[in-house]
């Protein structure tokens, strides 16, 4: 496996940037190179470290970000000569975007929200891609090209924690992404149809993942109240993944 792979985490929302990063510093054998907010921010911290010989390997990019689209960024990116790969971390569940960031040379595509073990997932198989393709001398045959290739395939499915489903999770997420204000367990299960016990299950794995944070709600008697916020982006509207726009369109 690769040492050292340098990583730029790409993602609009601070808190989100700021684990994604630690995820990446907690893998072997990778390194976040920096955290920056936008599609400029982006090319200015690549182009300066090629300029000081220290290329960037490995971008984990959001689509949507202020100031562009990822992909746009993707395009810029190739015409100025950069050779970074990049991974989609995104909530664009959109098919036709899943085709366009093929098209534009995003070599994984992670779906927000996402677990910890997904990540890890992500990361371990491009290094093990890499480490394949720096060895020297030719392919010895159509096989080998194909097994360096499939290592960039995730499993079929990306397991959970025991007990949690992926249906549950989108609506729970779906469910907070798009409140206005922090919501309690209660709330949250009534709104995505399932149990307090059900959804504080589902919010506390949000918390654990970065995408979501628990905060005390003071009332004028008794004990705060417990309740969750997203964090992952700004609430969008379209479902607990969607990112409001299409392939052209930014926020």
């Amino acid at each position: 496996m690769s040492p050292g792979i340098s990583v730029l985490v790409v993602e609009d929302d601070p808190v989100a940037a700021d684990a994604h990063a630690r995820y990446v510093d907690r893998e072997p054998g990778f390194r976040t190179a920096g955290t920056v907010h936008g599609c400029a921010q982006a090319l200015r911290f690549l182009e300066r470290e090629r300029a000081a010989g220290r290329p960037v390997d490995l971008l984990l990019l959001d689509l949507y970000l202020p100031d562009g689209h990822g992909l746009q960024l993707c395009g810029t990116l190739r015409a100025a000569g950069h050779t970074t790969d990049v991974i989609a971390v995104t909530s664009a569940r959109d098919l036709a975007m899943v085709r366009q960031a093929v098209s534009a040379g995003v070599v994984q595509y992670l779906l927000k929200p996402f677990a910890a073990a997904a990540l890890h997932d992500r990361l371990e198989r491009y290094a093990r891609y890499r480490d394949t393709l720096a060895r020297t001398g030719p392919a010895t045959g159509q096989d080998e090209v194909d097994q360096a290739l499939a290592l960039l395939r995730a499993p079929e499915r990306t397991a959970l924690p025991k007990g949690l489903s992926a249906p549950t999770l989108d609506a729970v997420a779906g469910v907070l992404r798009t409140a206005r204000t922090g919501l309690s367990a209660a709330a949250a299960g009534t709104a995505a149809g399932v149990s307090r016990i059900t959804a504080r299950r589902y919010l506390e794995h949000l918390v654990d993942s970065g995408l979501a944070v628990r905060e005390p709600r003071y009332g004028t008697v008794g004990r705060p109240e417990l309740c969750y916020r997203w964090t992952g982006g700004a609430a969008r509207t379209g479902g607990a993944g969607a990112d409001t726009g299409g392939p052209g369109e930014f926020r």
